[in-house]
């Protein structure tokens, strides 16, 4: 009796073992990178992102756990990170979808967001602002946008498309683009405690570098 109490506790942990090992393998399989992500939908072990899921309806949801190794940020390399081009595409494509709004260009820098657009609106002001909103929903809530309906100021910003965010002359561009922006409509201010391109009311943008001041 004895023997097959032992024998049936061994078959038990062998069980309980290979379930721990398939759970490890779920979690590598779910996140090549990060072993520690967490498989809680047991419907769907292959991948981290549900490819069955809907965009419009479902939510989103993944769960870290800290690495028990202490100082170990092997783990937290492979965050991605902000990606300016896919930011600009999106902004893009939905301002193109709002109503007189028929050609769009979005620059996205470090900081700003800068939207040209051509438009046969009667009413400059509201296209502005239904423009710049969209340009918000989709940006940090750090970022400034400055948007024009001058169909000149598409070719401006066009010519930072290949630039950096580490070229000091270029920024010095930038912000004389933006000088000339604000003489178009730029829609209402965002609240009480930001005007209408999200800066803050007495906002300071102090150099992050050695530069001299932007003019």
């Amino acid at each position: 009796m004895h023997k097959k109490l032992t024998k049936a506790g061994l078959l038990i942990t062998i069980a309980l073992t290979g379930c721990q090992g398939n759970h490890e393998i779920d979690n590598e399989a779910l996140s090549p990178n990060n072993p520690n992500a967490i498989n809680v939908a047991d419907h769907n072990h292959n991948d981290l992102y549900n490819e069955n899921k809907n965009n419009e309806t479902d939510y989103g949801y993944v769960r870290y756990q800290k690495s028990p190794v202490a100082n170990h940020t092997g783990t937290y390399q492979n965050i991605a990170t902000f990606d300016r081009e896919e930011a600009a595409d999106t902004i893009s494509k939905l301002c193109a979808a709002t109503p007189n709004v028929n050609d769009v260009a979005t620059l996205v820098t470090d900081e700003d967001v800068l939207i040209a657009y051509k438009t046969d609106t009667k009413d400059r002001n509201v296209t502005a602002d239904q423009v710049k909103r969209t340009a918000m929903s989709v940006m940090p809530r750090y970022y400034h946008v400055y948007v024009s309906d001058n169909p000149q100021h598409i070719q401006d910003i066009e010519r930072f498309s290949e630039s950096t965010t580490q070229e000091v002359a270029v920024k010095r561009a930038v912000h004389l683009t933006i000088k000339e922006m604000l003489k178009s409509p730029q829609g209402r201010k965002m609240n009480d405690g930001e005007n209408a391109n999200g800066e803050e009311i007495n906002e300071l943008n102090e150099p992050m570098t050695d530069e001299k001041p932007l003019p």
